[in-house]
């Protein structure tokens, strides 16, 4: 069968610029900005959290020029899935495809629970009703169940609706979390006992330098992850796709600043972090004490923007990567399925949804075990990405050695991050159930492979040119 008598289901271009940079600025910071630097500063100290998040910021910039340079190449859906199939076919293409669904779907199962961890801080009686069982040392209640289900229902809800409402949304709530942040740090060196002083230590003194700083650049594919929503949803674009290297720059560099502003106000308005150490969330602990109830609030608010943006990114770029799967038969072509009004892949959303309703039920202890792994389904994404860079534009009419450089040195700072996660002596190695979890993923993926060997492997390159990148006439490779 050729391309040509093929049936290829496409999306409509409604996605305007400012909805697709606060998609990567709002989908990186999420709800981690404003829950985690209490935990960064115990592990790593002031100085050590900073050039962590700094350094890893920079190695995502320089992973994200391949992204940007191989969009204006293939501006379809799918991302890191018709990448990899240009570059190395198929069965690479789904490995690829496979781990990063893993890792979009964990992001949006953990910013729902997010959600209910700030209730848990601000109205604990609210949400400790109708005690279930215990998990990992985490106790579940119903309501808290309830509270991130409801959640996650609205937003594949609004994510249904099309980009009109969730671009609207996504844009407004990061404009109000940059003004939040924004505000809590020119507020900081008026409030509580602000002094320089208080960012002591500098460095985690257990674990020395090298290590603390180490340990938060090896989670960085995890805390970054969401500029690469980007070309997921590149078929979609109002514009030309040459621009997305910039709005992918400009929404990792916000990220990059509000995480450290974030960082530094949570650790030099406090005079001892020491006695933080068993809050249920440091940050909240720090700005209640030193800003009151007005800071407060205006934190809570910050957060529950963060996870929105997280849960409607992430919603938007799964189902769009999982509806490239569709469309190519990697997965039943159900999930190619477009909804005839809002012409979102509708049923790609809801197949999200159902998967991240369990989440809630597990508890947040072993949710984490499972988002830990997911840092290495993203970077098994970002060295595909990068190795493809390399070599597509290493030759051809494409020929570019910028991006080949680029290409290069993505490719062996994924290989890095691969290698401090993965390894057992890492400092930032994952967790015995979290290794558990990866090798119980890997081996569903292989069980899945083998069910779909013979569909994949029956079409021709003709038919998934075509279907992938909507190519007709020629290897995509000599593009």
């Amino acid at each position: 069968m050729s391309g040509k008598n093929q049936t290829r289901t496409e999306l409509d271009s409604t996605m305007s610029k400012r909805f697709i940079w606060a998609v990567a600025y709002g989908s990186s910071i999420g709800w981690g900005a404003f829950i985690l630097p209490g935990d960064w500063l115990i592990s790593s100290g002031t100085l050590g959290a900073t050039l962590g998040i700094t350094i890893g910021g920079i190695l995502m910039l320089i992973i994200a020029v391949g992204y940007g340079a191989l969009t204006a190449k293939f501006p379809v859906s799918g991302g890191e899935f018709a990448f990899t199939y240009a570059g190395f076919g198929k069965i690479a293409a789904f490995i690829a495809s496979w781990f990063l669904v893993l890792g979009y779907i964990c992001v949006v199962a953990l910013n729902a629970s997010a959600f209910s961890l700030l209730f848990k801080f601000v109205l604990p009686d609210f949400l400790e009703v109708g005690y279930l069982y215990t998990i990992a040392g985490w106790d579940v209640y119903i309501m808290e169940v309830i509270l991130s289900s409801l959640i996650l229902i609205i937003f594949a809800w609004i994510s249904m609706r099309g980009s009109g409402l969730s671009g609207n949304l996504q844009f407004i709530f990061c404009l109000f979390m940059a003004i939040v942040v924004s505000g809590l740090f020119i507020a900081s060196f008026v409030s509580g006992e602000f002094a320089f002083s208080n960012a002591q230590p500098l460095f985690n003194e257990d674990a020395g330098v090298w290590t603390s700083i180490i340990l938060i650049v090896a989670i960085a594919p995890w805390m970054y992850v969401g500029f690469d929503n980007i070309p997921q949803a590149a078929e979609e674009f109002k514009f030309s796709a040459d621009k997305t290297f910039k709005l992918i720059v400009f929404g990792i560099l916000a990220s990059i600043l509000t995480y450290v502003a974030m960082i530094l106000v949570t650790s030099w308005i406090y005079p001892d972090q020491n006695t933080m150490d068993g809050a249920v969330w440091v940050t909240g602990s720090v700005i209640s004490s030193s800003m009151g109830t007005i800071g407060m609030a205006f934190l809570a608010f910050a957060i529950s923007f963060g996870v929105f943006t997280g849960l409607n990114g992430f919603f938007m770029s799964s189902s769009r990567l999982i509806f490239a799967l569709g469309r190519a038969r990697f997965v039943p072509e159900v999930f190619a399925k477009v909804h005839p009004k809002n012409k979102t892949p509708y049923v790609a959303v809801l197949f999200v949804l159902l998967v991240c309703l369990i989440a809630p039920w597990l508890g947040r202890t072993a949710l984490n075990w499972i988002v830990d792994m997911s840092s290495v389904g993203v970077s098994i994404a970002f060295l595909a990405t990068s190795a493809v860079s390399w070599k597509f534009f290493s030759r051809g009419e494409s020929k570019n050695m910028l991006y080949v450089v680029f290409g290069i040195l993505g490719t062996i700072i994924s290989l890095i991050f691969l290698v401090l996660l993965l390894y057992p002596g890492s400092p930032a190695a994952l967790t015995a159930p979290s290794y558990y979890a990866l090798l119980a993923w890997t081996l569903l993926g292989v069980i899945f492979l083998g069910f779909k060997y013979k569909t994949i492997n029956g079409m021709s390159k003709k038919e998934l040119d075509y279907l992938i990148l909507n190519e007709t006439d020629k290897d995509p490779m000599d593009k």
